[in-house]
């Protein structure tokens, strides 16, 4: 098994090294160009969108701002967590500024895949709630192809990262912090993920909007009272952040050293994986609004990718600020060093609850994002499969540890990022086509 393990992961490391970080970046940067920055230009219009959205009298599953609330639940989880401090354990403190830079382009890429799903959406013949890249990518060359493989990718994601993962992390998070034992919270968590699966959508989305709003109000509370009490090192932590993104950085005396490759990469990978941009999860929750706005609907979704990167970025300076980032270790219990700084022993307690939370958040989404990509691979049959399936996986998650859950999520990551990716570039054309129209308009 340990050897099994070992050449999965030299394969993940293979796949999922330079060669997509290269492709996503690509992609990204010709999205952001060729839409003429649009994440700049309408970054204020698509505060408006959020903040007083359009009523939709007869919407799909849910509202496109309760699909906004539920991809920024999905995006906000434990990768912003114990993912970012392990970009910062093995990339320096150089990654956060890489994590800024790359989650501000990536707005481009969100924008483009919710705009096709709502915009093939609202112009397919049969209405259907399938919708996001499954109904894009019939649009592309091999699409009928595509579309299995692509749903095939995103299941076996929602089973793992979206399940199994979170699950892992919230029966750790409670065993460490107060003795709760893994089977316990196992039982826990499958009957909760019962009760959501049984109160279909609307209730997806109703969890998605209370979680949201408690998980970000304790989260920046509780972040900016550590940034204020290290208040005096601030300006030093930035220009480390700045100076070590360029230059290679020493840790533990000299004896290793970060490269700037090693910071672009792991800043870069950790976004992506955070924000999930790219990655067509929520072309599938906006998709199933129902929405004829295609436009207003994509300025609304790219700030999900902003607020998940302005999280990341908050965690990372919280880890450099408080002057741990060096201290060797890694993962949570990284993060909870940092909070250890300010709040003493509760900072595990407070890490712990933020891991617990986020980690609820994500569960909730991918009950949605998992069912609409099981009746995609199904043809819509066979659904009273998918909450063994579902409810298994969690449970699973959270009392067994297996290494190789982390690489089957990693390589289906990469597969969801190349085709989605692959169908945005072939449908640019119908994108600025839309966006053309509308800056007429405006």
């Amino acid at each position: 098994m340990n050897n099994l393990c070992y050449l999965l992961g030299q394969c993940v490391e293979l796949l999922l090294g330079w060669p997509l970080i290269l492709y996503v970046i690509a992609v990204s940067v010709a999205c952001t160009i060729i839409f003429k920055f649009v994440q700049f230009r309408y970054f204020l219009l698509a505060w408006k969108e959020i903040i007083m959205p359009e009523r939709i009298t007869k919407p799909g599953d849910m509202t496109p701002f309760q699909a906004f609330i539920s991809t920024l639940s999905s995006n906000l989880g434990n990768g912003s967590i114990a993912g970012v401090a392990t970009a910062i354990f093995n990339g320096g403190p150089g990654a956060a500024l890489w994590m800024l830079l790359f989650g501000c382009i990536l707005m481009s890429v969100r924008f483009a895949e919710i705009y096709l799903a709502i915009y093939f959406g609202s112009h397919a013949k049969i209405k259907t709630v399938l919708g996001g890249p499954m109904l894009y990518m019939k649009e592309i060359i091999g699409g009928s192809i595509l579309i299995y493989l692509y749903a095939a990718a995103t299941f076996l994601f929602g089973l793992t990262s979206g399940s199994a993962i979170q699950a892992n992390s919230i029966a750790i998070s409670l065993n460490t912090t107060w003795g709760i034992p893994e089977i316990v919270t196992a039982f826990c968590i499958a009957f909760f993920v019962l009760y959501v699966i049984f109160g279909g959508a609307h209730r997806i989305a109703t969890l998605s909007e209370k979680i949201v709003s408690v998980k970000v109000v304790v989260f920046f509370v509780s972040t900016f009272i550590i940034l204020g009490y290290h208040y005096s090192s601030l300006l030093s932590a930035l220009s480390l952040i700045f100076n070590s993104a360029f230059h290679a950085t020493p840790l533990i005396g000299g004896i290793l050293g970060f490269t700037v490759q090693q910071a672009m990469r792991y800043g870069m990978s950790r976004i992506t994986l955070a924000s999930e941009s790219g990655l067509g999860t929520a072309a599938i929750l906006f998709g199933s609004t129902g929405s004829t706005e295609p436009i207003k609907d994509a300025l609304m979704g790219m700030i999900s990718t902003f607020v998940s990167t302005l999280v990341c970025f908050i965690v990372a300076l919280c880890i450099v600020v408080s002057g741990v980032w060096n201290s060797g270790l890694d993962s949570t219990a990284l993060t909870i060093a940092s909070f250890n700084t300010v709040f003493g022993s509760f900072g595990g307690w407070i890490v712990s609850f933020l891991s617990i939370t986020f980690g609820i958040g994500v569960l909730v989404s991918y009950v949605y994002i998992a069912r609409v990509v099981w009746l995609s691979l199904t043809n819509g049959r066979y659904e009273f499969l998918f909450m063994p399936i579902f409810v298994g996986a969690t449970f699973s998650g959270a009392i067994v540890k297996v290494p190789m859950v982390w690489y089957i999520a990693e390589v289906a990551c990469g597969l969801m990022l190349f085709l989605n990716l692959f169908a945005i570039v072939y449908l640019i054309p119908t994108i600025t086509k839309g966006l053309r129209a509308f800056t007429q308009k405006n």
